[in-house]
């Protein structure tokens, strides 16, 4: 089991380069930050969770500046987007930015990806909420182009460029993996499709795991790798692994250093017996 810890990197929570090597020095595998590029004053589109939609979200910084700063202030652990709204992105330029983050973290980035929930934010990007996951498979497939390719060419229905040239290529070797979050009812689907993982962020996901495992198999895939967010019990942890879930993620506040710090140890203490078993 490899275990991972989140954030909103906001302008006023812990500090990226504070966060990463104290997360790394605990025994965290991976470090995960989401991403809004802004919440629209007017909107219709509910919260997922429910309630009122926390300040956080419209407060958060770009996700590559803010996994940038978390590389570099460590040495092991990864960083990863979750997720990445590709679906409002430009995919030449993501390519280019998610390169150089692989390549400035000597190979320590994970790429995940989802189709979003604000249909208003994703609007202000031209992005139409009704076929942004067909948007989002083709602008996954023409990063993976650039990222592996050269010259590097896309043709499709949303996503069409011409050959280019393109560098830096990401460090890991076919590339980063794609994660693909999202718990819909085609997901499996679409992971299987053209994504390297599953990270499932409502409803029964763990007892959709062998479902997952089943059509890889039947697509000649090997078995696909899941990351999840449980409880922080030991009992949640047990449960989940049992059911196939390789990679187990918690949030920290982005509200100040101070609660991030107290969260974090918490965490440590946590996953600590399971660090000391595989050792």
């Amino acid at each position: 089991m490899k275990f991972g810890v989140a954030i909103f990197p906001t302008d006023y929570a812990i500090s990226m380069s504070e966060l990463a090597p104290a997360a790394e020095d605990l025994g965290f595998e991976s470090l995960w930050v989401a991403e809004h590029s802004h919440i629209p004053v007017s909107r219709e589109s509910p919260y997922p969770a429910g309630g009122e939609l926390p300040k956080h979200y419209w407060h958060t910084m770009d996700p590559f500046v803010a996994l940038t700063a978390a590389a570099v202030a460590s040495k092991t652990i990864k960083v990863g987007t979750g997720i990445c709204l590709l679906i409002e992105r430009d995919p030449i330029h993501t390519a280019k930015e998610t390169a150089s983050l692989d390549l400035l973290s000597n190979g320590r980035f994970i790429f995940g990806i989802g189709g979003g929930w604000n249909r208003e934010e994703m609007a202000d990007h031209g992005t139409d909420f009704g076929t942004r996951w067909k948007l989002l498979r083709e602008k996954t497939e023409a990063v993976k182009a650039i990222w592996t390719t050269d010259p590097s060419e896309y043709h499709g229905d949303m996503v069409d460029f011409g050959p280019m040239w393109s560098y830096p290529k990401p460090v890991q070797r076919p590339h980063p993996p794609v994660i693909l979050g999202g718990s819909g009812p085609k997901i499996l689907e679409r992971v299987v499709r053209y994504a390297d993982g599953w990270m499932p962020n409502r409803g029964d996901a763990v007892g959709r795991i062998p479902e997952l495992q089943r059509m890889a198999a039947d697509a000649g895939r090997g078995r696909i790798p899941v990351t999840y967010y449980p409880r922080a019990t030991a009992e949640d942890i047990e449960r989940v692994a049992s059911a196939g879930v390789e990679r187990c993620i918690w949030y920290v506040p982005a509200e100040g250093r101070d609660n991030a710090l107290a969260r974090l140890e918490q965490l440590g203490k946590l996953i600590r017996p399971y660090l000391e078993k595989a050792a």
